[in-house]
């Protein structure tokens, strides 16, 4: 039984780290740039976040606030990298490290409780009776489904559909007229509005903000999305590849609870994710130079 309560659990964390997925994938694999200013930024959602629900505001602009602050953190990013020419995994480097004490300055220390306070679940849980675990797994699948139509939607427009195009050939993309600066600019302010949007949800789902929250994030969401892949087929559109990214981050989830209840110790998780992540990257290339060794002249 301990198990089964573990994978529920895990299923509805999944969905609510599923929106780090999402904004982690937009620029990692639609933009092909690593961004690292998802991890200061899922921590300035959820320090933003505690903040304003201390403060006494009400969690639905207070998560709003969380989204505008995590794009605001995206386009410092894309300032450094657009404007001063800094690569853009240092430009991402440096956002997280100054995001470190941004969000010490914004909760005025290293963690905030929000134990009796008022969050979007215990809101929700108060009006419908349910139990903050089905209330987290209802409020996350709501908020994915949104996420997910308004990224098929935006990523269908002439923007979006530039944007795709600069992952896949910048060159390309400047010939036609295009300015690649704009795109990537727009790809990472909502890359990390969706990152901040699941370290608001993830704060108010644990009962507590941590700067140190957003740790490795870069690496579970790369985690979430290869595993995600295992779901995908060659003739999935969009809207399903969105989805299975959702499904990578609850599967994710799931691996860890059970590993957990096997006994593994918490301080090697995130040593089986690198582990496992490098396995799911490095393989398919190792597979394929060796198939083209194998191919006759």
């Amino acid at each position: 039984m301990a198990i089964v309560y573990a994978i529920q659990d895990a299923i509805s964390q999944g969905v609510l780290w599923g929106m780090l997925t999402l904004g982690v994938y937009v620029t990692f694999k639609i933009l092909d740039i690593p961004d690292m200013t998802c991890d200061g930024s899922f921590a300035l959602g959820g320090c933003v976040t505690a903040a304003l629900l201390v403060a006494g505001v009400h969690p639905v602009p207070a998560i709003l606030a969380s989204v505008v602050a995590g794009m605001l953190a995206g386009f410092v990013t894309g300032i450094l990298h657009t404007k001063l020419m800094i690569p853009a995994i240092l430009s991402g480097i440096l956002s997280m490290i100054a995001l470190y004490s941004v969000n010490l300055r914004i909760i005025g220390g290293a963690s905030q409780a929000l134990l009796g306070i008022d969050t979007v679940f215990t809101q929700l849980m108060e009006l419908t009776g349910l139990s903050q675990s089905n209330m987290r797994l209802i409020v996350g699948i709501i908020f994915a489904v949104i996420m997910i139509m308004l990224l098929y939607w935006f990523f269908g427009t002439e923007i979006g559909s530039a944007i795709r195009a600069t992952g896949n050939n910048p060159y390309m993309v400047r010939a036609l007229g295009c300015n690649t600066n704009t795109t990537i600019m727009i790809s990472l302010v909502l890359s990390n509005g969706l990152i901040a949007l699941s370290g608001s949800l993830v704060a108010q789902s644990q009962g507590y903000s941590d700067v140190k929250m957003g740790q490795g994030a870069i690496v579970i969401g790369l985690a979430s999305i290869v595993i995600g892949e295992v779901f995908l087929s060659k003739k999935a559109n969009f809207a399903y590849v969105l989805t299975t990214v959702i499904l990578g981050s609850i599967v994710y989830r799931i691996i860890i609870a059970v590993v957990l209840q096997m006994g593994l110790s918490t301080d090697d998780l995130k040593l089986l994710t690198a582990v496992v992540v490098a396995a799911a990257l490095g393989i398919p290339n190792v597979k394929q130079k060796l198939a083209v060794k194998r191919t006759p002249a």
